[in-house]
This record gives C-alpha cells, sequence and structure tokens, in this order.
C-alpha cells in the first residue's frame, strides 16, 4: 500500500495536472455508480409507493411509435399507462432527484473540493438535473415502452439505470467541471488578485 503511496505521490509531483484529472474522474465514476446503485434499489419499490397513479397516464408530447413491432408513446417527459403512468413517472423523478442530492454534496465537497458560491452552484446544478432529466425521459418512453413487453421490470429498470447514469455522468462530469472549478463565481479582480498572491 505504502509502495502505491509513493507511486502516486511521485506521479502527481511529476505531473500536476494529469494526476488531478485523474483523481477527479476516478472518484467521480466511483461516487456516480454507487448513487446509480441507490436509485435503482428505489426505483425498484417506488412504483408501488405510487400505485395509486399508475392508470393515469400523462405526458408531452405523447407521440405514438412502434419499434420491433411493440408500439410505444414518445415523451420527453411523462409516461403513458402502458409503461407505468403517473407512478412510474413519480418513482423515477424521486429516486432521480434523491440520488442528485447526495451526488451534489460528494462531487462538490471530495471530488472537486470546490469552495465556490453555492448561490450559483446549486441553481446551475438543478438546471442540469432538469435537462438530463428530460433527455432520459425521451430515451426511457421508448426503452420502457418496448422492454416492458419483454423482459420483467427488475431487468428494464436496470437498463433505465445504466441509460441515465451514462446520460448523467456525461453531463455531469462537463458540468461539473465548470461549476466547481477554482475561482468559478468569482469577479475577474478577485481572481487576479489571488493569482497574484501565488507567485509572490
Amino acid at each position: 500500500m505504502n509502495g502505491l503511496k509513493e507511486f502516486w505521490e511521485s506521479f502527481a509531483e511529476r505531473h500536476p495536472a494529469a494526476s488531478k484529472w485523474l483523481r477527479e474522474g476516478g472518484l467521480f465514476v466511483i461516487f456516480s455508480y454507487v448513487v446509480t446503485f441507490m436509485k435503482y434499489l428505489l426505483l425498484l419499490f417506488l412504483p408501488a409507493l405510487f400505485a395509486a397513479w399508475a392508470d393515469i397516464g400523462w405526458g408531452w408530447p405523447s407521440i405514438q411509435g412502434s419499434l420491433f413491432g411493440i408500439r410505444f408513446t414518445f415523451n420527453i417527459i411523462g409516461y403513458a399507462v402502458e409503461d407505468g403512468g403517473l407512478a412510474y413517472l413519480y418513482a423515477y423523478l424521486v429516486s432521480s432527484f434523491l440520488g442528485e442530492c447526495i451526488n451534489f454534496p460528494l462531487q462538490r465537497n471530495v471530488t472537486f473540493r470546490s469552495k465556490g458560491p453555492l448561490s450559483l452552484q446549486i441553481p446551475i446544478y438543478f438546471m442540469g438535473w432538469i435537462v438530463i432529466t428530460f433527455i432520459v425521459n425521451s430515451i426511457n418512453s421508448v426503452w420502457v415502452g418496448v422492454a416492458g413487453y419483454l423482459v420483467p421490470s427488475a431487468v428494464y429498470n436496470i437498463g433505465t439505470i445504466v441509460l441515465n447514469g451514462g446520460v448523467s455522468m456525461v453531463v455531469f462530469f462537463v458540468l461539473n467541471k465548470i461549476i466547481f472549478a477554482e475561482g468559478f463565481g468569482q469577479r475577474k479582480g478577485t481572481l487576479k488578485q489571488k493569482a497574484r498572491e501565488k507567485r509572490a
């Protein structure tokens, strides 16, 4: 273990930029997978909690389509009754939102060690979550509609979470690198002053 630690410290000293990317990327992936697994567990049980809304379909734009002879309803947000209706939508939104409530502080404080302004970071992160939700829901409306006819819910929920996790990881990593970057939200004058202090 000491040998690995010494190797990493030596590597970080010789290649500070690369070691930072490796450290951040590694921790980001680990935390993302842990949160993704938690979302999967929630998505297994939450639809039953919202079962009273399972017979109510809601979605937009509700475009009818078919794949492999199986009909589905394409929605950017929401699900048709045959895809779980409002019960599945509520379950997905709750599991996804709770997951990001855990993911945000982990990535901010541990992965990127950010000291930036929460008043800017939280709303931007939330907007990112909304955009990702629309993208993933668009994919899910096709996936759930088709896979629901072919495999049990426990299996297609894995696909749902993998899709969600994959899209989320790519978009959130880029977003996190921006909002958790050193100096994010600070005035240019303040940044120049800090740069001068470091050089002094």
